[in-house]
């Protein structure tokens, strides 16, 4: 994957994920054609299976599996945004389907334009570990059963309307963390330091010494709470807790192996912006 977008036009690979994301986010006017006479799940069946074939004859890989990702959430997107209009008490999990999909779709995209010599498939995060996959489904698992027998619980709007503020909140904070940290972000921590490698402390890293990491704690944790899941709420909070902790002190530990004294006053002066979380503890 490396290798082919090195090759490929500069931005290619952003103009292809924003063409694709917007085919499956078409889905929106699926309710147009079931008032002009098609039936409900027929035209969810098109929309499925025709954005699919077509990228099929238009595509190879590896942009075939670019454009699949990006118009599968895009797919998402567009059913969360009918979900969320709809008379049910599965609205509020609509917007958690816009949500989600954004997230991961902007991750690709930022990365696209940001720093396109880091880019992967690995960048829509779709795969980010098992742990992830795992806290997904339990969250789904937990709306629908509460949905079931406590459905009056997933109608509270003002705390999903909380909850939807806290996503976008960590949303913008994270996307202009990567934005002004530019070619030196990198989803996967960096044991090297290389030549274009450089100290980050203006724009959101002046308030956060880790922005993207606070940005991606409350979005997570706020997710849960927009959809009213109290159980994987509290989970969330601490799981999302523990892992930004080690991760804050393994990231820092290279940093200061990279820029050393500089990193140090740096660190005094600007807080993690994670709660109840210092970074790693220097011994003078």
């Amino acid at each position: 994957m490396a290798g082919c977008a090195a090759r490929a036009p500069p931005g290619s690979e952003a103009r292809l994920s924003l063409a694709t994301f917007l085919l499956g986010a078409s889905v929106l006017a699926l309710p147009l054609l079931t008032r002009a006479g098609l039936q409900g799940r027929t035209g969810l069946a098109l929309y499925v299976a025709g954005p699919n074939a077509l990228l099929l004859l238009l595509y190879r890989p590896p942009r075939y599996q670019i454009a699949i990702r990006a118009c599968f959430l895009g797919f998402v997107f567009g059913c969360g945004v009918l979900l969320s209009f709809s008379q049910s008490s599965w609205n509020h999990f609509g917007w958690y389907m816009c949500s989600l999909s954004l997230f991961h779709y902007s991750e690709y995209l930022v990365t696209a334009v940001n720093n396109p010599k880091s880019l992967s498939l690995d960048s829509f995060l779709l795969n980010h570990s098992l742990e992830y996959t795992v806290a997904a489904l339990s969250s789904w698992i937990e709306f629908t059963l509460e949905n079931i027998f406590w459905p009056e619980l997933k109608q509270i709007t003002w705390i999903s309307a909380m909850g939807l503020l806290m996503v976008v909140f960590g949303e913008c904070l994270r996307k202009a963390a990567m934005f002004t940290a530019g070619s030196n972000f990198n989803h996967v921590v960096q044991n090297e330091k290389s030549e274009t490698h450089t100290l980050v402390t203006s724009g959101v890293y002046a308030w956060f010494r880790h922005p993207s990491y606070v940005g991606w704690f409350y979005w997570s944790i706020g997710t849960q709470v927009m959809l009213c899941n109290p159980i994987c709420g509290v989970s969330y909070a601490l799981t999302v807790w523990r892992f930004f902790r080690d991760r804050t002190e393994e990231e820092e530990i290279s940093l200061i192996h990279f820029f050393g004294e500089e990193y140090l006053e740096y660190k005094k002066r600007v807080p993690t912006g994670l709660p109840f979380i210092k970074g790693v503890k220097v011994e003078l």
